[in-house]
Formats: structure tokens, sequence, C-alpha cells
């Protein structure tokens, strides 16, 4: 039998980077840096969250953290190996995992609801777009936030993704060296497909994972916001990145769903 293709997307709709188990395991300590988060948790407390459902949570960083605070969290991928790795952490059983996307969850009332570093922008299509919003609208309880962010389009960020400004060897304890780098493959309007490669110095496996982000225009994510349900309360600048992400605070309008006793969760 011949391995999968992990260049591709999975069945699972999620890129090889988060979906092969290989690639998932080395996934945190070639990305160590999260000071992005930062900005999530401070967003967590402005709002008094106590229930947060992250959407796309990938390895569980930004989960954990909230978990770590006391507030409870629900936390949904479509990349079981990468769920694998989020549950094998400490304090992993504190987190509620879901194997899916915002399309499927089963009945929540959440007071935010969060679409961290890409998770936006890897969901490309319209459809998907607009059922992922009204996924996420569904969860909410009225008055309850989602917050994501996307790149501004006019910085053109995909103009920096090639291997001479992305090549690095990372040595990972119990793994040994990973070279890794990017190349652009493709840009057509606003999707941005490129690729990553992973090379294991240990015996010499070659990974590849290719990835398509969609780049929206502000305007258009607004009227999206608004066509779903939600009231656009404020638009942010990312610490981590000034001046070239937008950060959305959008409140959820209308009324609750109905219950049973005791509410939903």
């Amino acid at each position: 039998m011949s391995e999968p293709d992990w260049r591709k997307p999975s069945s699972s709709g999620a890129d090889a980077l988060f979906a092969h188990p290989r690639l998932a395991a080395v996934y945190d300590p070639l990305d160590p840096d999260r000071g992005d988060l930062d900005a999530y948790v401070r967003i967590a407390a402005e709002f008094g969250a106590r229930r947060v459902l992250d959407i796309g949570c990938g390895t569980g960083v930004f989960a954990l953290l909230l978990a770590a605070r006391g507030i409870e969290v629900v936390g949904v991928d479509p990349a079981r190996a990468s769920l694998d790795v989020a549950r094998a952490k400490p304090g992993g059983e504190r987190v509620r995992w879901i194997h899916g996307d915002a399309t499927a969850l089963p009945p929540l009332r959440v007071d935010l609801a969060t679409m961290t570093a890409n998770v936006a922008q890897q969901i490309t299509g319209d459809q998907a777009w607009r059922d992922t919003l009204r996924g996420a609208h569904e969860a909410l309880r009225p008055g309850g936030h989602l917050v994501f962010e996307t790149r501004d389009p006019a910085r053109r960020a995909w103009e920096e993704w090639n291997r001479e400004a992305s090549y690095a060897v990372t040595d990972i304890p119990g793994v040994g060296a990973v070279e890794s780098w990017v190349d652009l493959n493709d840009v057509s309007g606003q999707l941005v497909t490129f690729r990553h490669t992973y090379v294991f110095a240990a015996d010499g496996q070659e990974l590849t994972s290719d990835s398509t982000l969609r780049f929206r225009e502000r305007q258009e994510i607004e009227a999206d916001l608004r066509a779903q349900g939600y009231a656009v309360q404020d638009i942010r600048d990312a610490p981590d990145r000034p001046g070239r992400e937008f950060v959305f605070v959008a409140r959820r309008t209308g009324s609750g769903k109905r219950e049973g006793p005791g509410g939903s969760w």
C-alpha cells in the first residue's frame, strides 16, 4: 500500500503540517514563540470570558493557556494528529477537545470564540467561511464575542515567503535536527499557496505540506460578519505585527437558542 501524499490537504481538510503525526509532533518546537497569543489572553480577560471556544485549536497552546487560568475551554480542530498532541500535554484533561470544525459543534453557550494565527485565512471557500461564522454565532451566548485576525492584503506578506528568508535548522530533543523552509507556489487573486518542507536528519525523511491562505479585504470581512448576525465592535492592530494585520472584534446579536434546563456546554 502506498503512503498518503502529505503534500496535499488531508481528507479532514487540514494541511499535512497539522494532520501528519510526525509533523504535528514537531509543530510547537519549530514555532516556539507564541507571543501572538498574549493579546488573545488579554481579550479573554477584557470581556470577562469564563467559557471560550477555540476554533482551529491545533496543538492546544492557546486553549491550555486559558484553561490554566480557570477558564472552561472547548478546542475544535479538523486535524486529529494535532489534537492528539494537545491532549497529551500537561493540563490537556482540562480542555474539551473536539475533532471537527465550527460547522458541526454540539450545543454550546460560550462568552468568547476565537480564531488565532492563520485559522481564519485557512478557510478559503466562500460557503465554508459563511458556515464557520454561523457556527461560531450559534455557539456564542447573546452578546458574546468572536475575535480573529487576518493579514492586511495591502502589506503583501507573501513576498517574504521564500527559502532564503525562512530556512532554519532546529535541534529537537528526542527527534534530532530538522531542516525547514517555505517556498511560495502561487498567487491567484486573494489566494496565496505556499509549501513547507521539512527534512529529518535522523533518517533523511523529507515531508512537504502545501497550504493556501485567503487574503480578504477588510470591508469584505465586515460585510460577511454583519450578514451572519454580528455587530463589528472593533478592528484592532496586532501587537506582535503592528500595521500588518487586522484583529476583528465582533459581537453576537440576536436572541439566544432555546435550551433545556441548566443551559448547554
